[in-house]
């Protein structure tokens, strides 16, 4: 039997704790409002269970009233599991593990039964979900959505609801469709079935929290103390639900330099002003990372510290330096899956590929299907499959073996460089089905321009040719000389898709093969069951919170990894920052995951400032700052023009003209041109 009045060192001896001051100051730090910032691989999870654990047995907390949040169901029963090693499971059933939806579950039951109404049940089915907005997006854009069009307008509704955002903030979230009417119909059509989503879970959550105190008040006082982990993937409108439950003892556990989920609608900035949010709050750090060896450390945390939004800390290895990083130098995009392949024939070690979008593994996937590589894949996403690109070269490409096909053509012919108007189009098609002949010989029947008809010409001759070449070079034709590139340029889409359908073309004989092949690998990656395998295929974003002895990150160049390349901080807005640190986030979180080796690729056709940073050498010039000392007037390029208060080393604390003060690190000032 254990004592509930135990004093620290005795609870640590007691439960066999292994933690070093960092980790047992945060464990001891109850009372109050705590952000804890852990670095990966700090053993953020170790500690907020054992901080459970010095709860109830050092200071007599009941666990009946602490409620431990996190981010997925899965991640609550891991934890409640943890719970259990470290202390048993005599009070594991007490304590309340939950995600947020799951506390706004319980908020909501009881306004259920304070107003004696019964509230809208909640609809769980994706795939209902997805042929509701399907069945809307097709009345409101008057053309049937591709997979991928579905997945965007659903992700849209999901960052609106969970940013909170205003009606004129969600017609700007897509200049391309009515997305505003898409939204509001779906909203109104869920509403009148009497039925919710998981993200109105949390909205109407909110709303009765504001509405009724006495609801508000009861949740309170159930739940005296709060437990937050992963908080940098927590929405705007979670902190703020949190922020209202909370009555004074919020314990929050995240890392800002770790937030990589904006499209989710992440909300980092509330780990930012968290002191300004909560009353008498404390910020401690966990900074020792025991996971990586020291290489790969030091060259992450020299990266990270270049970001402007985040509290200042710094990474430490615990673990000696015994691999150096590489930098693995291809000729190009494509020589990088010949390297793999031969890595991926004879692995000794767990070996992660890792990249930032779910395409960059088809080429793999392609290859280790071809030379019978066993793998693991992480949530393989097909959406790729059904893109409006795929579907576009899909469609060129058919249209290449049956020039006749009507309804084809009218789907491309404004994509290439036809030239030809929609009235022109149609009389073309009405014309080759009388005469039976191919629809662009039958435009020569039209009274077109010269510079038209020259066109057409050649954009029938390059349809002709393509035949007869490997599909690698076909998709690279369409791009390049039949006007689809152009158009891609017009309604700004990136070209990344047509490299991926690039490289799995490059050994197919023919573009017909093509559509076969894509065909086959959708069907593979929609059926195949994972292996027992040391490769593993993932996005960084589904390996957050894993680790690997191995890891190669692929596909690090300008223009996919990170999309947009910021060059000059002070013609930047402030959007645009936030969007280029969280690229950065994405790639420190990348490799983080290793353990003793890290690879990156680089190619010599492709700039790569990712890459360029992470190796370069990154000492600093003392001699830069020796003008920023206390009383020095500056501009910055976003907050104004101040003085210098005081100095700390490469940190200066300002006072802007508008009464702020801030902490700004010289190193982040200067280099990123920001004064």
């Amino acid at each position: 039997m254990y004592n509930y009045n135990m004093k620290y060192t005795e609870f640590a001896n007691s439960f066999d704790l292994k933690l070093n001051e960092q980790q047992s100051a945060a464990i001891q730090s109850v009372g109050g409002n705590v952000l804890l910032l852990a670095v990966p691989g700090s053993g953020k999870t170790t500690v907020l269970v054992s901080r459970l654990g010095y709860m109830i047995y050092c200071c007599g907390i009941e666990p009946e009233s602490i409620l431990t949040m996190t981010y997925t169901v899965s991640a609550t029963h891991d934890m409640k599991e943890r719970f259990i090693s470290f202390f048993g499971d005599e009070y594991a059933d007490r304590l309340e593990f939950r995600t947020i939806n799951g506390v706004c579950q319980r908020i909501i039951g009881m306004y259920e039964r304070y107003n004696g109404t019964r509230a809208f049940d909640v609809i769980t089915n994706e795939g209902e979900i997805s042929r509701i907005i399907s069945k809307i997006y097709q009345s409101v854009e008057e053309e049937f959505p591709t997979e991928s069009d579905i997945k965007a307008v659903r992700g849209y509704i999901t960052y609106a609801k969970n940013m909170m955002l205003s009606d004129t903030e969600i017609k700007d979230l897509d200049d391309t469709i009515d997305l505003y009417a898409i939204y509001k119909q779906y909203n109104d059509h869920l509403r009148s079935k009497g039925l919710m989503d998981y993200d109105d879970q949390m909205v109407y959550a909110y709303r009765i929290l504001v509405r009724y105190p006495e609801i508000l008040k009861a949740v309170r006082d159930r739940y005296k103390y709060i437990c937050v982990d992963e908080a940098q993937d927590t929405s705007k409108i979670q902190h703020m639900i949190i922020r209202l439950i909370s009555s004074g003892n919020l314990f929050m556990v995240g890392d800002e330099d770790q937030s990589i989920y904006g499209f989710r609608a992440a909300y980092p900035e509330a780990l930012l002003s968290f002191e300004t949010d909560y009353k008498d709050a404390k910020i401690l750090v966990m900074e020792e990372n025991f996971r990586s060896d020291a290489n790969i450390v030091i060259h992450a945390d020299r990266f990270i510290q270049k970001n402007q939004y985040r509290h200042k800390k710094t990474m430490k290895p615990t673990r000696r330096a015994f691999t150096a990083v590489k930098q693995l130098n291809s000729t190009s995009r494509l020589s990088q899956y010949g390297y793999l392949l031969k890595v991926a024939q004879n692995p000794e070690r767990e070996t992660a590929i890792l990249y930032r979008d779910n395409e960059s593994m088809l080429p793999l996937v392609d290859l280790f299907e071809r030379n019978g590589i066993e793998y693991r894949t992480r949530a393989a996403d097909l959406t790729f499959f059904g893109h409006k690109v795929t579907s576009d070269i899909r469609d060129i490409i058919a249209f290449a073996y049956d020039p006749a096909d009507s309804d084809i053509f009218m789907r491309i012919y404004y994509k290439l460089s036809s030239y030809l108007t929609k009235e022109n189009a149609k009389r073309a098609c009405e014309i080759a089905k009388q005469k039976r002949i191919d629809i662009l010989s039958a435009a020569e029947y039209l009274p077109l321009h010269q510079g038209t008809r020259k066109s057409v010409k050649s954009l029938a001759t390059h349809l002709s040719n393509m035949r007869a070449e490997k599909a690698g070079n076909a998709v690279y034709r369409i791009k390049n000389y039949m006007g689809y590139g152009d158009y891609l340029d017009r309604m700004n889409i990136r070209d990344n898709k047509l490299k991926i359908l690039e490289a799995i073309g490059q050994k197919l004989s023919s573009p017909r093969e093509l559509l076969t092949r894509l065909d086959e690998l959708e069907s593979i990656l929609s059926k195949r069951k994972n292996a027992e395998s040391k490769i593993i295929l993932s996005t960084i974003h589904s390996a957050k919170g894993l680790e690997y002895d191995t890891v190669y990150l692929i596909d690090v160049c300008d223009g996919i990894f990170p999309e947009n390349v910021i060059t000059n901080y002070r013609n930047a807005d402030e959007a645009d920052i936030k969007a280029y640190e969280e690229e950065r986030r994405l790639f420190y979180v990348g490799v983080t995951r290793a353990k003793n080796k890290l690879n990156i690729f680089s190619y010599s056709t492709s700039p790569s400032t990712f890459t360029e940073e992470f190796f370069a050498n990154e000492e600093v010039k003392r001699d830069k700052y020796t003008a920023f000392e206390t009383g020095t007037a500056i501009h910055h390029r976003a907050f104004g023009s101040g003085r210098v208060l005081s100095r700390d080393g490469e940190l200066i604390s300002v006072r802007f003209d508008n009464g702020t003060i801030k902490k700004l690190s010289l190193a982040i000032l200067i280099d990123q041109g920001l004064i």
